[in-house]
């Protein structure tokens, strides 16, 4: 019996509920204890400025101040600062679509990357993974790209940049059974959250993931006198086992080497999308697109200076040959 089956959701956050800056002032449109559990109905993060129709042509008008909403706030009772509010993530529904853009002027490799280009997934066709192009899948992996609460800073601030009460962290690992706990700042600690992925790499390199609407249920609690979690906490449950089991073929990694960590980060990133367009046959945009939705960055080491290391990580088990 699933964990989203023991319970019963009491309340729910629907898509009209959304906001596009973090703010103490920002009236919560719901209510709740200790312990409830919260539905929330998100848009995708292109705010459906993207459809399952687009194409790269979408991009020329895209608003990137419409990008990312958040949806709630929902007011935790008894929640103060000092504090840490517990997000349990108890189900994640994706829509049966997704996209994946390369938008001029953002991602890790901008520079290189000047064209615009978008990726119109379809997930529905192939249970638990999406295709690419024939011969490369790419398992699904639902997470919630947005989990944060207002900041006691006076002001407004764009939901875009994450920071230490949580927003746009699009931490991969925040999969169903997982636990997000966030430092309460403000009375209540107004929570929201949206931006669903159904699959990314360990640091979204090209700018988004396999961005899709999605319906996520949570379970808010309060921790009283948490005064150690000054930013998000991550505790994660054991790896269960795949509903769609495959072959483990290893990984292919590329090293980024240099004194500037982003720079090592580029270099691990542009190696790798050299060795998928020599011996997998994709597009430069093709590869960027694939680093972003399944490549994983890591850091191999920081301390033998004066240069850090940095790898991109491929599972071999995405491509048929």
């Amino acid at each position: 019996m699933s964990l989203a089956s023991q319970i019963r959701t009491i309340h729910n956050v629907d898509r009209h509920h959304k906001h596009l800056k973090w703010t103490k002032k920002q009236a919560p449109v719901l209510t709740v204890s200790s312990g409830d559990v919260v539905t929330f109905d998100a848009l995708d993060s292109s705010n459906g400025q993207i459809t399952v129709n687009s194409d790269a042509s979408a991009l020329d008008s895209f608003k990137l101040e419409l990008a990312d909403p958040a949806f709630g706030p929902v007011y935790v009772r008894d929640a103060e600062p000092g504090d840490a509010l517990k997000i349990d993530v108890v189900s994640l529904d994706i829509g049966d679509w997704g996209w994946t853009a390369v938008a001029p002027g953002f991602g890790l490799l901008a520079d290189e990357f000047t064209d615009a280009d978008l990726k119109i997934w379809n997930l529905s066709a192939t249970p638990g993974y999406a295709e690419l192009k024939p011969g490369v899948r790419v398992p699904l992996r639902p997470f919630l790209g947005i989990m944060g609460i207002a900041p006691a800073a006076d002001g407004e601030f764009s939901t875009i940049p994450p920071t230490d009460v949580g927003g746009n962290i699009d931490c991969r690992d925040l999969v169903v059974g997982s636990t997000l706990y966030l430092p309460v700042q403000v009375p209540g600690a107004l929570f929201s959250c949206g931006d669903g992925h159904a699959a990314q790499g360990q640091g979204e390199v090209c700018g988004t993931a396999i961005e899709t609407p999605m319906k996520a249920t949570v379970r808010l609690t309060v921790c009283k006198n948490h005064p150690w979690v000054q930013s998000p906490h991550l505790l994660l449950p054991p790896q269960a086992p795949s509903t769609f089991p495959v072959e483990d073929k290893g990984q292919y990694a590329t090293m980024g080497l240099d004194s500037d960590l982003l720079e090592a980060t580029r270099k691990a990133t542009r190696y790798m999308i050299d060795w998928l367009v020599s011996t997998k046959g994709l597009t430069r945009y093709e590869a960027y697109i694939l680093t972003s939705v399944a490549g994983d960055l890591k850091l191999a080491e920081v301390v033998d200076m004066p240069n850090f290391a940095v790898t991109m990580n491929i599972p071999l088990n995405i491509f048929s040959s």
